[in-house]
């Protein structure tokens, strides 16, 4: 086992390094040019905030292979785990939820501060915004944990009396006690042999539990949607793609008119630069700004589709060959993240809705994976993990450009300030929280014994005022209806071309 436990250590340092790594060549290759050389506190944010979601997701798998180091020993207390994974967790969930609440916002109010102020001003500014959130949250927290921080499980009390083991010993479903004549408590007992046993959690227990309520909302919304729209944005964008080049007039006619919408944002722009500097950032201002921000992530996306359908200089046939490519490619990813969603879809149906489960379904092909190669199961684990945690982000991105309360923050490459950042990060990690949660519920059978389980699977889904959500399935019944409702969306509307939006205009 010692040989076991070393390589699971030097594979999660080497993993933990490859994250950051892979973390900052992000923020390289997506920031904004005006930030760079600069922004240094926010961009640390970033990669930290980033680092600790994939690490949290990469932690599931591990606390598996954790638990495999002492699958031959006959309790789990009966030898050494090789990492600490209950406490890592705690610690891992505490620092995801400081970054969400404190230190992401004080991160954007002091980087969205007016840059006319002082270093010292923008940064008193946030520390009083943050400030009042903490005092916020520190209360709503005190006062729950104070008055419902605690964990009710319900126990059944069973007594049966003692007999001599016979010489022929048989088990069968039909009668499983040791004698015909005998029956077990368990299976005569009734209902008031149920009694509850109330303890109190402890608080880091109760800080993951609420981050986790928090998150099941977004992931409930955000990953019902994204887990129909992944793969069917793909696929019908390979629908609706440019089936051959354009004439040489016609991109003339296209480019006219995309140059005289830019030259319209472009006066926008300036007049509302000229109204931030005389200081009058009223409502209308803060409306009109983000209409400039929409219409030119889509002037972005027409002068994109028109490089595409008429390419230019003298690779322009190998450009046209690399665009027909990549849709190709996006359909075969497509196709491939369907089965993927309709595998998630189905597995919570038959494992997590139905009770007793049908079968244990997608737990039972990860173990057989195992069987084959050790870590082959952990890995494919992994990536169900992951795609979910990928759908998320993607039905928030789709739901963030559809509906008016939520603020549009579009992740572009080379093209991505960092409040932008900062906000998708505070939204990754608050999901991958809650994908976590599902996925310990939801492969139960393969992950059993581990450390999340003992968090996310007895003690979250017993707290009081809590359970109930768990208990009833709120949130994977949601899951299933909003997933159902994007279908239908992009079955009746999915290959329809975007219309132009007509001329733009700011609000008087």
């Amino acid at each position: 086992m010692g040989d076991f436990n070393l390589a699971l250590v030097i594979v999660a340092i080497i993993l933990v390094v490859v994250v950051f790594v892979f973390n900052v060549y992000l923020l390289v290759n997506y920031q904004h040019p005006d930030d760079k050389n600069q922004a240094y506190f926010p961009k640390f944010v970033v990669v930290l905030g980033l680092s600790v979601a994939a690490i949290s997701i990469l932690m599931l798998p591990a606390d598996v292979a954790n638990r495999q180091a002492c699958r031959h020993a006959i309790y789990n207390g009966a030898c050494n785990l090789t990492l600490p994974m209950k406490d890592l967790w705690l610690a891992v969930y505490i620092l995801d939820a400081v970054l969400v609440f404190l230190i992401i916002p004080f991160a954007m109010f002091y980087y969205e501060g007016d840059q006319d102020k002082s270093v010292g001003k923008r940064i008193g500014s946030a520390m009083c915004w943050v400030g009042v959130s903490a005092v916020v949250c520190a209360l709503v927290l005190g006062i729950l944990y104070g008055l419902i921080g605690k964990v009710d499980f319900t126990v059944r009390h069973l007594s049966s009396s003692t007999a001599a083991f016979p010489n022929s010993f048989s088990y069968s479903s039909g009668e499983p006690c040791l004698s015909g004549s005998k029956q077990c408590a368990a299976y005569t007992a009734n209902a008031a042999s149920e009694k509850t046993w109330t303890m109190r959690a402890t608080f880091p227990e109760y800080v993951v539990a609420l981050a986790t309520i928090v998150g099941s909302v977004l992931f409930t919304i955000f990953g019902g949607v994204g887990i129909a729209c992944l793969p069917l944005s793909l696929i019908f964008s390979f629908v609706r793609r440019p089936k051959a080049v354009i004439t040489r007039s016609q991109y003339i006619k296209e480019a006219t008119e995309l140059g005289k919408k830019a030259k319209e944002l472009k006066k926008a722009a300036d007049a509302l630069h000229q109204e931030e500097r005389s200081g009058s950032k009223g409502r209308k201002w803060r409306k009109n700004v983000k209409a400039v921000e929409k219409e030119l992530l889509q002037l972005e996306d027409d002068v994109k589709l028109l490089e595409e359908v008429y390419p230019q200089g003298e690779q322009a046939e190998t450009s046209w060959a690399m665009t027909v490519l990549g849709y190709l490619a996006k359909l075969v990813l497509g196709v491939f993240g369907l089965i993927v969603s309709v595998a998630w879809i189905a597995h919570i149906v038959i494992y997590l809705l139905i009770s007793p489960p049908l079968s244990p379904f997608l737990n039972e092909v990860f173990i057989k994976l195992d069987d084959i190669w050790g870590l082959l199961g952990t890995v494919a684990f992994a990536f169900f993990c992951f795609y979910l945690l990928i759908a998320v982000i993607s039905g928030a991105m789709m739901l963030g450009m559809k509906l008016v309360f939520i603020t549009i923050h579009p992740m572009k490459w080379g093209a991505t300030l960092m409040n932008s950042f900062l906000f998708n990060v505070a939204l990754i990690l608050l999901s991958s929280i809650s994908v976590i949660q599902f996925c310990s519920t939801a492969f139960a059978y393969y992950a059993q014994a581990t450390a999340a389980q003992e968090i996310f699977g007895h003690t979250l889904e017993s707290l009081r005022g809590i359970r109930y959500l768990y208990k009833y399935n709120v949130f994977q019944i949601g899951f299933i209806i909003l997933a159902g409702l994007t279908f239908v969306y992009y079955a009746a509307f999915g290959w329809r071309r975007k219309k132009p939006s007509g001329r733009f205009q700011l609000s008087s």
